[in-house]
C-alpha cells in the first residue's frame, strides 16, 4: 500500500540551549527546536548549509561517513546527556547545523520569502572546529562560518560551535550581508555598529524565545508554582530571571562574545551615550542598540506579567514562561522584518527604529496585548535614539501622491528588475533621484507575510541604489562642503538609494531612502574623512568580523579573519 501522507516540512533537533558553561542543577541546559526537514548528506550537508569539519590548525579534515541521524539524542534521558554531547564531535556538527538552519528559517518566516546568502551560491559552509583560537566569525571570502576552540580556564576544551548565541550571531552577519550588502560600506558610526548590535539582538532574542531557557531560569530563581510580584518588576527580571543567566553567556569567550554582551545587558538607560567619545567606536556603539532592544523586551514582559496577577501577590510560573518566550519571539520577528523597511545605504539607529515600528504596525495592527511599539519607542528614547521619521509616533510616512503608474506593469514589477527601473525612471523627480547619479535596481523580492489575524500580507520589496563619483572640488556644485584638508583632486564615491514597498495592488506604500546629496551625505563624508576611511583611493569595506578582536581582552594570537 502506497503511503500518501505528505512528508513533514519540519523536524525536531536537540541543541545546547545557551552555552555549556550554563548549568541548572549541575546539568547543561538542552532544548528541542523545530528546523526545516530535508534530505541530508553526511556532514550534515543540506540545500543551504554545508558542514565541513576541517581544522586549519592541525590541517585535518574529519570525514563524516555515517548516515545523518538528528534523532539519535532526542529520546535519551537528559541526565548527564549534556556532558556526553560536549565530548561528541558528531553532535558538534549537528548542533551548529541545526542552529544555522533555525536562524535561516526564522529570517525566512519573518520576511515571507527565501533569503539569499551574501555571496554567489546556495550553500553556506560551516566549520565547527576551524582553528584553535578563542574566536568565531563569518567570512564571505570563503563563504563560511568559522568556529574556534581553545582550552578554558579550568583546562577543559571550550567549543564556540556549542554556544547558541555565537552561532546565531555569526549566521545573522551572513544574512544581513545577503539582505543589505551596502551595510558593509564604511559610512557612519551607526552603520558600523548596526551589524554587530543587530546580530547580538537576534542572538539574544533567539535564546530568550526558547521556553526551556526561561523555564530553567525561573525555576532556579523561585522554585515554586507561583511567582511573587517582587520578582516581576523590570528591574528584578533584568537582574535575576533573564540577565542573571545571560551574564554567564560566553564567560570563557571574552575575545568573542562574553564581555561586550554583559556590558550591553548592564547598560542602564541614559540618553547621553551616543554623544560620548567611547561610544563613537562601532563595536561599543552597537552595545547601545542591544541595550535598548533588551530593555524593551524586559519592560514588555514585566508589564504583561503584572497585568496577569491574580491576587496582587502571585502569578503562575507556567504563564510567565509562556509570555516571556512569546514576547521574545514577537519582538524578534518584528526586528527582522524591519530590515525590509530600512534604507539600503547609510543606515542609522533612528532609521532602524522607524523601520521596526512601521514593520510591526503593518503585520500586527492590534498592539493591545504587548504594547510593543510604545514600549520600544520609550526604550530607545531612554538611550537617546529617536525615530528618523517626522511622524509623531515614529512611523515612515506615505510616498509622494503624484506617482505615475500608467506606463508600468505591476505583474512584471514583482520579478523583473528592468520593469522596476522603468517605474523608478518614470517617477525620478517625485522619488527625489539625482539626475546625474548612476541608478540600478539591486533586488526585487515578492513577500508573503502572515499577520496576527491569520491573513497573508502580500508585498513586493525592491531595493535600488545611486552612485555619483565626483572629485572633491566638485562637491560645492552638489551643495556639499568639502571636509577641511581634503585635496581638491580627491576622487569620491557618493552612495544613495532606497527601498520601495509595493502593496498587493501594485501601489507604492513606502519609499525609504537616503539621497545622494543633502545633510546626510555631508555627515557621511565628514565622518569618513575624520576617521581616515577616505585617506586611500579605495575606501575599505567595513570588517565587522575584525571588531570581534577588539571586543575582548584575550592576549592569544588571533586567527586571521576578513570580509
Amino acid at each position: 500500500m502506497i503511503d500518501s501522507t505528505p512528508p513533514s516540512r519540519q523536524r525536531q533537533a536537540l541543541i545546547i540551549a545557551q552555552d555549556p558553561s550554563v548549568r541548572i542543577g549541575g546539568e547543561i541546559l538542552l532544548a528541542k527546536i523545530n528546523i526545516p526537514a530535508e534530505r541530508l548528506h553526511p556532514g550534515p550537508v543540506g540545500y543551504r548549509v554545508d558542514v565541513i569539519d576541517f581544522d586549519a590548525t592541525s590541517d585535518t579534515l574529519y570525514i563524516a561517513d555515517d548516515p545523518v541521524d538528528l534523532d539519535q539524542w532526542l529520546a535519551r534521558s537528559p541526565k548527564g546527556l549534556g556532558d556526553l554531547l560536549v565530548r561528541s564531535p558528531e553532535f558538534h556538527r549537528h548542533n551548529v547545523y541545526a542552529l544555522v538552519m533555525k536562524t535561516l528559517s526564522r529570517f525566512e518566516f519573518a520576511l515571507g520569502r527565501r533569503v539569499n546568502w551574501g555571496f554567489p551560491g546556495h550553500q553556506l559552509k560551516v566549520a565547527p572546529h576551524a582553528f584553535s583560537e578563542a574566536n568565531a566569525f563569518y567570512s564571505d571570502r570563503v563563504n563560511a562560518l568559522l568556529f574556534g576552540y581553545f582550552p578554558g580556564s579550568d583546562g577543559r576544551m571550550v567549543y564556540t560551535c556549542l554556544s547558541h548565541d555565537v552561532i546565531v550571531h555569526e549566521t545573522t552577519h551572513a544574512l544581513i550581508d545577503g539582505l543589505r550588502e551596502r551595510y558593509r560600506e564604511a559610512s557612519s558610526a551607526d552603520q558600523g555598529a548596526f551589524h554587530e548590535g543587530f546580530s547580538d539582538v537576534v542572538a539574544l532574542l533567539s535564546v530568550f524565545s526558547l521556553p526551556a531557557v526561561i523555564e530553567k531560569t525561573i525555576d532556579a530563581t523561585a522554585g515554586r508554582k507561583k511567582l511573587n510580584t517582587k520578582l516581576l518588576t523590570a528591574k528584578a527580571l533584568r537582574r535575576s530571571m533573564i540577565f542573571g543567566l545571560a551574564k554567564q553567556v560566553g564567560a570563557e569567550l571574552q575575545a568573542t562574545r562574553g564581555k561586550p554582551l554583559r556590558r550591553s545587558l548592564e547598560l542602564e538607560p541614559d540618553p547621553g551615550y551616543l554623544d560620548r567619545e567611547e561610544y563613537a567606536e562601532p563595536h561599543r556603539r552597537g552595545e547601545i542598540l542591544v541595550a535598548a532592544m533588551l530593555t524593551a523586551f524586559v519592560n514588555m514582559w514585566s508589564q504583561r506579567l503584572i497585568a496577569l496577577i491574580e491576587d496582587r501577590q502571585q502569578v503562575d510560573r507556567s504563564r510567565a514562561i509562556e509570555e516571556g518566550a512569546d514576547i521574545a519571539d514577537c519582538l524578534l520577528t518584528s526586528a527582522i522584518r524591519a530590515l525590509d523597511y530600512s534604507p539600503p545605504v547609510d543606515v542609522r539607529f533612528g532609521d532602524y527604529l522607524s523601520a521596526l515600528l512601521t514593520a510591526d504596525r503593518e503585520i500586527r495592527v492590534d498592539d493591545t496585548r504587548y504594547d510593543l511599539r510604545r514600549t520600544v519607542r520609550d526604550a530607545f528614547a531612554s538611550y537617546g535614539i529617536a525615530p528618523a521619521s517626522n511622524d509623531p509616533e515614529g512611523y515612515w510616512g506615505p510616498p509622494p501622491p503624484d506617482l505615475d503608474y500608467s506606463r508600468t506593469h505591476f505583474d512584471s514589477m514583482q520579478r523583473d528588475y528592468d520593469e522596476v527601473f522603468h517605474f523608478i525612471f518614470e517617477n525620478r523627480d517625485a522619488l527625489r533621484l539625482h539626475r546625474e547619479g548612476f541608478t540600478r535596481v539591486r533586488s526585487v523580492r515578492p513577500c508573503d507575510r502572515v499577520g496576527s489575524d491569520g491573513f497573508v500580507l502580500h508585498e513586493t520589496v525592491c531595493e535600488y541604489e545611486q552612485l555619483l563619483e565626483p572629485r572633491a572640488s566638485e562637491l560645492a556644485a552638489l551643495g556639499i562642503t568639502k571636509p577641511a584638508g581634503m585635496p581638491d583632486d580627491k576622487p569620491l564615491k557618493l552612495f544613495g538609494g532606497g527601498a520601495l514597498i509595493f502593496n498587493e495592488y501594485g501601489r507604492l506604500k513606502y519609499h525609504i531612502y537616503n539621497t545622494l546629496t543633502g545633510s546626510r551625505q555631508q555627515e557621511r563624508l565628514d565622518f569618513l574623512w575624520k576617521s581616515g576611511a577616505l585617506r586611500t583611493d579605495t575606501p575599505p569595506r567595513l570588517s565587522v568580523s575584525r571588531m570581534h578582536l577588539r571586543r575582548g581582552t584575550s592576549k592569544r594570537r588571533h586567527a586571521t579573519e576578513e570580509w
